[in-house]
Protein backbone atom coordinates (compact mmCIF):
# COMPACT_ATOMS: atom_id res chain seq x y z
CA UNK A 1 0.00 0.00 0.00
CA UNK A 2 3.07 2.43 0.89
CA UNK A 3 3.73 2.35 -2.90
CA UNK A 4 0.60 4.63 -4.51
CA UNK A 5 0.60 8.47 -3.06
CA UNK A 6 -2.68 8.64 -5.02
CA UNK A 7 -5.80 6.67 -5.49
CA UNK A 8 -7.79 7.92 -8.21
CA UNK A 9 -11.69 7.02 -8.87
CA UNK A 10 -12.45 7.97 -12.53
CA UNK A 11 -15.57 7.22 -14.15
CA UNK A 12 -18.39 9.00 -15.82
CA UNK A 13 -20.58 11.54 -14.00
CA UNK A 14 -22.97 9.47 -11.64
CA UNK A 15 -20.30 6.48 -10.93
CA UNK A 16 -20.21 7.30 -7.68
CA UNK A 17 -16.56 8.89 -7.43
CA UNK A 18 -17.67 11.93 -5.26
CA UNK A 19 -19.30 9.39 -2.91
CA UNK A 20 -16.83 6.30 -2.84
CA UNK A 21 -14.10 8.99 -2.41
CA UNK A 22 -15.54 10.50 0.59
CA UNK A 23 -15.71 6.86 2.58
CA UNK A 24 -12.45 5.76 1.37
CA UNK A 25 -10.44 8.85 2.45
CA UNK A 26 -12.03 8.63 5.63
CA UNK A 27 -11.53 4.57 5.85
CA UNK A 28 -8.06 5.43 4.55
CA UNK A 29 -7.12 8.97 6.75
CA UNK A 30 -5.78 10.25 3.22
CA UNK A 31 -6.85 13.92 2.17
CA UNK A 32 -10.06 13.78 -0.09
CA UNK A 33 -9.80 16.16 -3.23
CA UNK A 34 -13.18 16.17 -5.69
CA UNK A 35 -11.56 17.40 -9.06
CA UNK A 36 -15.04 18.71 -9.60
CA UNK A 37 -14.58 21.46 -6.97
CA UNK A 38 -11.45 22.85 -9.19
CA UNK A 39 -13.05 23.44 -12.35
CA UNK A 40 -12.81 26.85 -13.74
CA UNK A 41 -16.24 29.20 -13.51
CA UNK A 42 -16.16 28.95 -17.63
CA UNK A 43 -16.11 24.66 -17.61
CA UNK A 44 -18.97 24.74 -15.01
CA UNK A 45 -21.11 27.55 -17.61
CA UNK A 46 -20.52 25.31 -20.26
CA UNK A 47 -21.53 22.02 -18.91
CA UNK A 48 -24.60 23.03 -17.17
CA UNK A 49 -25.61 24.97 -20.93
CA UNK A 50 -25.37 21.47 -21.97
CA UNK A 51 -22.09 22.01 -24.27
CA UNK A 52 -19.99 18.92 -23.52
CA UNK A 53 -16.06 19.47 -22.22
CA UNK A 54 -13.49 18.67 -24.65
CA UNK A 55 -9.49 18.49 -24.49
CA UNK A 56 -8.79 22.58 -24.46
CA UNK A 57 -11.21 22.90 -21.68
CA UNK A 58 -10.24 19.89 -19.49
CA UNK A 59 -6.32 20.11 -20.03
CA UNK A 60 -5.65 23.08 -17.56
CA UNK A 61 -7.90 21.96 -15.18
CA UNK A 62 -5.61 18.86 -15.04
CA UNK A 63 -2.80 20.63 -14.99
CA UNK A 64 -3.96 22.38 -11.75
CA UNK A 65 -5.07 18.89 -10.13
CA UNK A 66 -1.09 17.70 -11.13
CA UNK A 67 -0.20 20.63 -8.92
CA UNK A 68 -2.31 20.12 -5.90
CA UNK A 69 -1.31 16.40 -5.88
CA UNK A 70 2.69 16.85 -5.83
CA UNK A 71 1.99 19.61 -3.00
CA UNK A 72 0.32 17.11 -1.03
CA UNK A 73 2.57 13.91 -1.74
CA UNK A 74 5.79 16.69 -1.32
CA UNK A 75 4.31 17.61 2.26
CA UNK A 76 4.12 13.48 3.24
CA UNK A 77 0.22 13.29 2.23
CA UNK A 78 -1.99 10.47 0.26
CA UNK A 79 -4.48 11.78 -1.53
CA UNK A 80 -7.92 10.15 -2.52
CA UNK A 81 -9.03 12.12 -5.99
CA UNK A 82 -12.77 11.85 -7.58
CA UNK A 83 -11.95 12.66 -11.08
CA UNK A 84 -13.50 11.93 -14.15
CA UNK A 85 -9.61 11.37 -16.31
CA UNK A 86 -12.00 9.81 -18.92
CA UNK A 87 -9.22 9.44 -21.05
CA UNK A 88 -5.32 7.80 -21.00
CA UNK A 89 -4.30 11.11 -21.83
CA UNK A 90 -5.61 12.90 -18.89
CA UNK A 91 -4.69 10.07 -16.64
CA UNK A 92 -0.86 10.15 -17.70
CA UNK A 93 -1.61 13.97 -17.31
CA UNK A 94 -2.34 13.59 -13.65
CA UNK A 95 1.03 11.43 -13.37
CA UNK A 96 3.49 13.35 -15.18
CA UNK A 97 2.13 17.31 -15.49
CA UNK A 98 2.63 19.51 -18.51
CA UNK A 99 4.44 17.34 -21.18
CA UNK A 100 7.68 19.90 -22.00
CA UNK A 101 7.55 21.24 -18.91
CA UNK A 102 11.55 22.87 -18.35
CA UNK A 103 13.51 20.08 -16.79
CA UNK A 104 15.48 21.08 -13.33
CA UNK A 105 18.84 20.70 -13.44
CA UNK A 106 20.66 19.63 -9.92
CA UNK A 107 23.94 20.97 -8.74
CA UNK A 108 26.10 18.97 -11.45
CA UNK A 109 24.08 20.28 -14.36
CA UNK A 110 22.70 17.09 -14.74
CA UNK A 111 19.10 17.13 -15.81
CA UNK A 112 16.44 15.68 -13.17
CA UNK A 113 13.30 13.69 -14.33
CA UNK A 114 10.53 15.63 -13.53
CA UNK A 115 8.46 14.28 -10.44
CA UNK A 116 5.76 11.88 -11.28
CA UNK A 117 3.12 10.79 -9.10
CA UNK A 118 2.36 6.96 -7.88
CA UNK A 119 -1.37 6.76 -9.10
CA UNK A 120 -3.42 3.94 -8.51
CA UNK A 121 -6.58 3.42 -10.75
CA UNK A 122 -10.08 3.26 -9.93
CA UNK A 123 -12.36 3.02 -12.61
CA UNK A 124 -15.94 2.87 -11.84
CA UNK A 125 -17.36 1.30 -14.59
CA UNK A 126 -21.79 0.68 -15.01
CA UNK A 127 -23.98 0.50 -18.16
CA UNK A 128 -25.37 3.63 -19.56
CA UNK A 129 -28.99 2.77 -18.02
CA UNK A 130 -28.08 2.23 -14.31
CA UNK A 131 -25.54 5.57 -14.72
CA UNK A 132 -27.76 7.66 -16.57
CA UNK A 133 -30.79 6.70 -13.69
CA UNK A 134 -28.66 7.58 -11.32
CA UNK A 135 -27.85 11.09 -12.72
CA UNK A 136 -31.36 11.47 -13.14
CA UNK A 137 -31.93 11.17 -9.16
CA UNK A 138 -29.09 13.48 -8.48
CA UNK A 139 -30.02 17.37 -7.65
CA UNK A 140 -27.65 20.51 -7.48
CA UNK A 141 -25.19 19.65 -10.11
CA UNK A 142 -23.85 21.38 -12.74
CA UNK A 143 -23.77 18.54 -14.97
CA UNK A 144 -26.97 17.63 -16.67
CA UNK A 145 -27.63 14.15 -17.55
CA UNK A 146 -27.81 14.88 -21.40
CA UNK A 147 -24.32 15.58 -21.06
CA UNK A 148 -23.31 11.49 -20.36
CA UNK A 149 -23.37 10.17 -23.66
CA UNK A 150 -20.59 12.50 -24.46
CA UNK A 151 -18.84 11.24 -21.55
CA UNK A 152 -19.06 7.71 -22.49
CA UNK A 153 -17.89 8.53 -26.04
CA UNK A 154 -14.76 10.14 -24.81
CA UNK A 155 -14.00 7.28 -22.22
CA UNK A 156 -10.74 5.25 -22.62
CA UNK A 157 -11.05 2.65 -19.90
CA UNK A 158 -7.50 1.88 -17.87
CA UNK A 159 -5.60 -0.81 -19.28
CA UNK A 160 -1.54 -2.19 -18.94
CA UNK A 161 0.54 -0.57 -18.46
CA UNK A 162 -1.24 1.45 -16.18
CA UNK A 163 -2.13 0.35 -12.40
CA UNK A 164 -6.05 -0.19 -12.17
CA UNK A 165 -8.70 -2.10 -11.26
CA UNK A 166 -12.12 -1.91 -12.54
CA UNK A 167 -15.44 -2.01 -9.97
CA UNK A 168 -18.78 -2.07 -11.27
CA UNK A 169 -21.35 0.55 -9.49
CA UNK A 170 -23.89 -1.94 -9.18
CA UNK A 171 -22.52 -3.42 -6.40
CA UNK A 172 -22.84 -2.26 -3.02
CA UNK A 173 -20.52 0.97 -1.25
CA UNK A 174 -19.40 -1.23 1.81
CA UNK A 175 -18.30 -4.12 -1.24
CA UNK A 176 -16.72 -0.95 -3.29
CA UNK A 177 -14.86 0.02 -0.60
CA UNK A 178 -13.76 -3.53 0.13
CA UNK A 179 -12.48 -4.08 -3.08
CA UNK A 180 -10.64 -1.14 -2.93
CA UNK A 181 -9.17 -1.83 0.36
CA UNK A 182 -8.28 -5.51 -0.56
CA UNK A 183 -6.95 -4.06 -3.88
CA UNK A 184 -4.51 -1.98 -2.18
CA UNK A 185 -2.96 -4.12 -0.05
CA UNK A 186 -1.89 -6.50 -2.83
CA UNK A 187 -0.46 -3.26 -4.55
Amino acid sequence: MEAYGVLLLMGVSGSGKSTVGTLLASELGWKFYDADDYHPEENRMKMSRGIPLNDQDRIPWLYKLHGILLREIASGERVVLACSALKKMYRDILIRGKDGTPRKHDKLGKEEEPPEVKLFVVHLSGSFEVISGRLLKRKGHFMPPKLLQSQFNTLEPPSAPENFIQISVDKELSEIITTIMEALKVQ
